[in-house]
């Protein structure tokens, strides 16, 4: 099932990977694509270039737990394929723990009921590296243990096994992907911001760059426009119905060295850099193993590339000007 002729719904649609992954589907010539979104991280303008296209894009605010309204707007817009990307951020759990459990929990319940309903053909839910915790083993394959440290990762977890038990009772179509740390333009530079806004911000601004802990935490870097294309191929692949699949690329990186690289990159390599007390809840290995991805899509993943870390760079220059 390709999403090319196809009623596609993307839930966080606005949002950050969302809205590189309704960019590379309108790309493919979907009959339609429908955005859901509340707004509460998600920007209009992160939908401006789908917008400008001839496709049929229809974006309306709704909170994607609202399983009437998503019902309603399935059934108008004839959707065949949900990509679920709505989601209450980590740093909003460590908050409003209970309000981002809640939420992220009820999603999944309304997009598991609208295809166990047949409303849907095909669910893509998009889930998170989180869930692991931090790495018992390296690499962490999709049989790694949850070992969930915030409400967030909590959340997400109860989501994925909420999406279990209705595949095993209902028997829908679903792949549960697990992303590891996504990089790139449309990230949120605002208080709940990734760390390279926060750097670009800094430095921008004459201010030392805070690092939680000694830096030393690693994470599993991916290109923003890299994982949508893998999302729309884990989609498009009969093979991948059914799984639960780690999109990464495989290589560990500390947030030292990150810093590192982004310093480098705005040629600004002797900028303070001073370290705090460590974040609660942060993990401290994160590191995937994407055998199983690259097996079913027959490819190798990209790393974070230098070229790709400078247009991030650049994006939020302008965004931060």
């Amino acid at each position: 099932m390709s999403v090319k002729s196809k009623s596609i719904l993307v839930t966080g649609g606005a949002g950050f990977i969302g809205s590189h992954l309704v960019d590379r589907i309108v790309a493919d010539d979907p009959a339609r694509v429908t955005v859901v979104d509340n707004f509460f991280l998600g920007e209009a303008s992160n939908l401006r270039n789908a917008l400008a296209t001839d496709a049929d894009v229809e974006v309306i605010r709704l909170d994607a737990a609202d399983l009437p309204a998503m019902q309603d707007i399935v059934e108008r817009r004839g959707v065949d394929t949900i990509f679920d990307l709505a989601v209450i951020p980590l740093p909003t759990s460590l908050v409003y723990p209970a309000w981002t459990v809640q939420t992220n929990v009820a999603i999944a319940l309304t997009v598991s009921e609208l295809t166990r309903r047949g409303l849907v053909e095909r669910l893509l839910h998009v889930s998170t590296s989180e869930a692991y915790g931090s790495a018992r083993y390296i690499p962490m394959d999709e049989d790694h243990p949850h070992d969930a440290i915030t409400p967030y990762a909590a959340s997400k977890s109860a989501a994925d096994r909420i999406i279990e038990s209705y595949v095993q009772t209902f028997g829908i179509d679903v792949t549960v992907v697990r992303p590891f740390n996504n990089i790139g333009p449309r990230q949120n530079p605002g208080s709940y911001a990734g760390i390279v806004p926060i750097v670009v911000k800094r430095v921008m601004s004459g201010q030392p760059i805070e690092i939680f802990g000694d830096g030393e935490q690693t994470r599993d870097l991916i290109f923003v426009r890299d994982t949508a294309d893998l999302m729309v191929e884990i989609h498009d692949a009969p093979e991948c119905r059914g799984e639960v699949l780690n999109v990464a690329s495989g290589v560990e990186t500390s947030v030292n060295e990150l810093v590192r690289r982004l310093l480098a990159t705005m040629g600004a390599e002797d900028h303070p850099v001073v370290h705090t007390a460590p974040r609660p809840g942060d993990v401290r290995r994160h590191l995937a193993d994407a055998t199983k991805l690259r097996k079913v899509i027959g490819r190798d993943i990209p790393t974070l590339s230098d070229d790709a870390l400078a247009e991030t760079v650049d994006w939020y220059r302008g965004v931060l000007a």
